[in-house]
């Protein structure tokens, strides 16, 4: 008995149609049971689009599609993406949309400012548009310049709170203020303030009156340089670098530095205060020369104790490393804080040359992974 002639459950037909989804047309005769409705069409039209490439790179040709005018090959970059929008949950879309330009390399979204209006803004398509900027023509800046200008918004919304509260001051415990906040809650006081409405009982302790403390503000400024690593590897982290030196130049009594390298050492510091532009400025590839930033670096240092060096880079040094560690055991010897980042975004995983740190972390530069909100409690323990 032939396959086609298998009578299958329910729930089976179910299965096959997702398995038919999945393996796309190549499937259709094992699976030739796997009837799709109109919308299940769509799907599957949607899919084609864009993983028949994957089939395509390995030499495969694209059969006639079974479905007339649903066949993905009538789709353009710009009804695809509406279509795939309205199809697939959010979280699935956006993975697509990247994919679509990470891994497929789809031009023609590149060169559609309408296809990139169409887009979701999310991180990894931010991350996407910055590695193939290149591509693009003048006609779409505008375009990408928006999606990035959202998504750095996104961040900045979730980031800028966190580094205010940690770098304005530190928790004076003498003095009380009247704003509450979760971070400066003052348990002792709190507790001893409310004593006197003790439940006896319940056996516990109403409170009343919380007590909260409040801040010391620094009036000595601190210079913050951060030096980031603009290498193919780097995109989540520049952009998170970019965000973090918006926030920072923002603050009163902190000078801030922006140095991206790869080759070459650029200073953007005229631009920290705009992430946007930032963004738009940094050329995302090439080699990577950590010593010559490093030493540039060193030449903006005006005091030392007061210097904060943040090293963002996944330590693959490809200039001379003696000089890079001479550097940093130069800078350490005269009190700069140095902290080496191997990763600066919401995930916080590295990604970096274990040796390399470690060498650097014998002379003094403390090498870490650390999410945005650690790095702003970490700048605000090192500038007390």
């Amino acid at each position: 008995m032939s396959q086609k002639n298998v009578i299958l459950t329910p729930e089976q037909l179910k299965l096959a149609k997702r398995w038919r989804l999945i393996l796309g047309q190549y499937a259709d005769n094992a699976l030739g049971q796997a009837v799709f409705s109109a919308e299940e069409l769509k799907i599957e039209c949607s899919l084609d689009f864009l993983y028949r490439r994957e089939y395509q790179r390995r030499g495969l040709k694209q059969e006639a599609g079974r479905h007339g005018s649903l066949d993905a090959s009538q789709l353009t970059a710009v009804n695809w993406l509406n279509q795939a929008r309205k199809l697939f949950p959010n979280s699935t879309f956006e993975r697509m949309q990247s994919q679509a330009l990470e891994r497929y390399e789809i031009s023609s979204l590149l060169k559609d400012p309408q296809a990139l209006n169409a887009m979701e803004p999310t991180k990894s398509l931010a991350k996407a548009l910055l590695s193939l900027r290149g591509k693009m023509n003048e006609e779409t800046r505008d375009a990408v310049k928006n999606i990035i200008r959202k998504v750095v918004d996104d961040i900045l919304s979730q980031m800028r709170n966190q580094f205010r509260h940690a770098l304005t001051g530190r928790r004076n415990r003498f003095r009380r203020s009247m704003v509450p906040n979760s971070r400066n809650f003052d348990w002792r006081g709190t507790i001893a303030a409310n004593l006197k409405n003790y439940d006896k009982q319940n056996q516990r302790l109403v409170i009343k009156t919380p007590h909260f403390n409040s801040r010391q503000q620094q009036h000595l400024p601190w210079d913050v340089i951060l030096c980031v690593d603009q290498s193919g590897s780097m995109a989540s982290s520049i952009m998170y670098a970019a965000v973090c030196a918006s926030i920072l130049a923002a603050l009163p009594t902190v000078r801030v530095s922006l140095v991206v390298f790869d080759t070459q050492v650029v200073d953007l510091s005229h631009l920290a205060h705009d992430p946007v532009e930032v963004l738009m400025t940094v050329q995302l590839g090439g080699g990577t020369d950590i010593a010559k930033a490093m030493q540039y670096c060193e030449s903006l240092i005006r005091n030392p104790k007061r210097t904060v060096i943040s090293l963002i880079s996944d330590f693959e040094e490809g200039g001379a490393l003696n000089h890079l560690l001479n550097c940093t055991q130069r800078l350490h010897s005269q009190q700069v804080k140095l902290l080496g980042l191997a990763a600066l975004d919401d995930e916080a995983l590295p990604v970096y040359d274990p040796e390399i740190a470690q060498k650097l972390a014998d002379r003094g530069m403390h090498v870490a992974a650390l999410t945005p909100e650690h790095f702003a409690q970490w700048l605000a323990e090192v500038m007390q």
